[in-house]
């Protein structure tokens, strides 16, 4: 194992927050406005028809029967919350605010006296709390809680779900705490929330706790509360079969593992333990070189929602849940903070522009839990899901995106993603702006303007992405020549208002092809246009996607289009196709017979982001070449 980078060389970033972002551009704002205007709405009409609210008014009110849904009910809810607490800061809606400070105020009548609240437990089987932290999702639920907390208490600056949060922590802490058993949930989420809830309100009750968490996993307790005899116990799908710090690879499944790992960043970055940063980082390699689709999702297998072996990456049976693009994010945008990497926030954006955004329509009210890179044509989008964790995971990320687009630490202003928009900063007690233009992610132009109170001294490091070739940079007009360092490139100066600056990446249609161990893309290349990974649909090229074949010599074009989705990047090119209708007969044909390599065709590639928003058809990512 490689090893680990020494501890001076910790970045320890802190992130801008979401409060003091503002988008504007014609990507992500527009996906904002649908979330705010069509989700929020959406998602609580959908837990009112699934019961998600019904249980909680039934535990208000100490009722012992009628309780529906899953027993993770009440995460959902949460979830819902915080995506609501991340528009309040951005839009102030009052009529919101007052709705959700009614949910808050149901939640707080049905939190029992000593803190603990989980719905399922409460209605069904009061006696039974803390029976089965594997697979009772408690911890988890309760982590989302915080999660919601925070990011209401921030967005608003109001206690009364804070209040809530901390009361049960504080039963968590008493029982779990150095004090207390070991205890740990077989869905981890509370080791990162805890750390929130740390950050948020300075009691370091909640750090230790995660921390105890985070260093107790692998003690198998699991075994013990199922009486499995430990030599015949598999952890591996709770990444509980080793001490933490023995991992090498990411394994079992997937959300569970990319949340964890998010955890353990948090604490890493507190505390420079070199044992975690050491297994961060091979765990990181062999998910992002071994283990990763193009489009940024983790988790090939529907059997564990999980990991199985290295590049084993299917198309048509990829599970890539949802879900897991946005554990992949956080975990990604929490080493960017730790170590201060570009590599870490590609995989990031790779997630956020591809994988991601394609678990949710454009009508914000459509959402994939499974996003395959091939479909016959089968597979459609949901209003809703049973087991539902994927479309309020959707509604908290995209309001909240902006914050994973600038961090700084003492010195340094890191811009980490690009989009139109405003970010307010405070250096050393000085107020600045920084201003973005740029048609990002269809044009690699990207200008930037400073403005502050007074010229203020810092290092501006711009993010130089890892599938940008080439690239240009000028302050004020003057050209620049600079080499990125750790995937930043560095402008350190005074800075006054009016300075400009304008970079210039690269963005070619490029032509991926996969490691050669990955047998299910062999012989075939994915489209890529800056962080757009590109696919085929049948509306735009007919059917049987898969005798498309796209020669190697052809020229590739990306151009805007901006009457298809409301404005996007498209590619075409020239490409052949293999007609049935020209198969000289019989199912097997010498090569010499069969008329290849077939006919012209004018191939149009969209956006994987954007594909089943049209009419249901076949799509496909991997296309065959030659």
């Amino acid at each position: 194992m490689p090893k680990p980078e020494p501890a001076q060389a910790l970045a320890k970033l802190e992130a801008v927050p979401f409060t003091q972002v503002r988008i504007k551009d014609r990507f992500w704002a527009p996906r904002q406005e649908t979330n705010r205007k069509a989700t929020v709405e959406h998602s609580l009409q959908m837990l009112d028809k699934y019961g998600n609210l019904l249980v909680m008014q039934l535990a208000a009110a100490g009722k012992r029967e009628g309780f529906k849904g899953l027993l993770f009910t009440d995460s959902d809810l949460y979830k819902t919350l915080e995506g609501i607490a991340y528009t309040l800061a951005t839009h102030p809606d009052p009529k919101l605010d007052k709705r959700m400070d009614e949910i808050i105020a149901l939640i707080s009548t049905a939190q029992m006296e000593d803190g603990y609240i989980d719905t399922w437990f409460q209605v069904t089987r009061p006696d039974q709390r803390f029976k089965n932290l594997r697979d009772w999702h408690e911890m988890y639920c309760a982590g989302h809680l915080f999660e919601a907390a925070v990011a209401h208490h921030q967005a608003t600056g109001k206690t009364n779900f804070l209040d809530i949060a901390t009361k049960l922590a504080g039963l968590l802490y008493e029982r779990y705490g150095p004090d207390g058993e070991v205890g740990y949930c077989g869905h981890p989420e509370p080791e990162l929330a805890l750390i929130r809830l740390w950050k948020a309100t300075g009691d370091k009750r909640w750090f230790t706790l995660s921390q105890r968490m985070i260093e107790h996993r692998g003690d198998k307790i699991f075994a013990a509360e199922h009486k499995t005899p430990v030599e015949r116990y598999d952890g591996t799908y709770w990444l509980d079969d080793m001490p933490i710090r023995e991992h090498t690879e990411i394994k079992g499944h997937a959300v569970r593992a990319a949340y964890l790992m998010s955890g353990v960043a948090d604490i890493a970055r507190e505390t420079g333990d070199a044992g975690l940063i050491e297994m961060l980082q091979q765990l990181w390699r062999n998910t992002t070189q071994k283990r990763i689709y193009i489009t940024g999702g983790i988790g090939p297998s529907a059997a564990n929602e999980g990991f199985t072996v290295d590049y084993d990456l299917p198309n048509l049976t990829a599970y890539q849940e949802t879900c897991a693009s946005i554990a992949i994010s956080l975990w990604g945008h929490r080493m960017t903070l730790l170590l201060g990497d570009a590599k870490y926030m590609d995989v990031v954006e790779t997630a956020l522009y591809n994988g991601l955004l394609s678990g949710i329509g454009l009508d914000g009210k459509s959402f994939f839990y499974v996003n395959p890179l091939a479909s016959e044509g089968s597979h459609h989008r949901s209003e809703w899901f049973e087991c539902a964790c994927c479309p309020p995971n959707l509604a908290r990320l995209v309001a909240s995106v902006g914050s994973y687009m600038y961090s700084k630490s003492a010195d340094t202003l890191y811009v980490h993603l690009y989009n139109s928009g405003q970010a307010h900063v405070e250096f050393g007690g000085r107020d600045l702006q920084i201003e973005q233009q740029t048609e990002y992610p269809w044009d690699g132009k990207v200008n930037l303007t400073i403005s502050a109170d007074s010229p203020t001294a810092f290092d501006l490091a711009l993010r130089i992405p890892g599938w940008c070739r080439d690239f240009s940079l000028s302050v004020n007009g003057e050209s620049v020549t600079t080499a990125p360092v750790r995937g930043y490139v560095h402008l350190q100066r005074e800075w006054s208002s009016g300075d400009q600056v304008v970079l210039n990446l690269a963005m070619p249609v490029e032509r991926i092809v996969a490691h050669p161990d990955v047998r299910q893309d062999a012989g075939c290349i994915a489209l890529q246009r800056g962080p757009v990974v590109y696919c085929l649909e049948e509306v735009d090229n007919g059917p049987r996607l898969a005798n498309i074949v796209v020669p190697d010599d052809t020229p590739l074009t990306g151009k805007f289009d901006p009457d298809l989705f409301g404005g996007v990047g498209v590619i075409t090119g020239n490409a052949l196709r293999v007609e049935p209708e020209s198969w000289p007969g019989g199912l097997y044909q010498p090569l010499a017979t069969t008329g290849y390599p077939g006919t012209p065709h004018t191939l149009k590639a969209i956006p994987y982001c954007f594909w089943a928003n049209r009419e249901p058809g076949e799509m496909r990512v991997w296309l065959r070449h030659e």
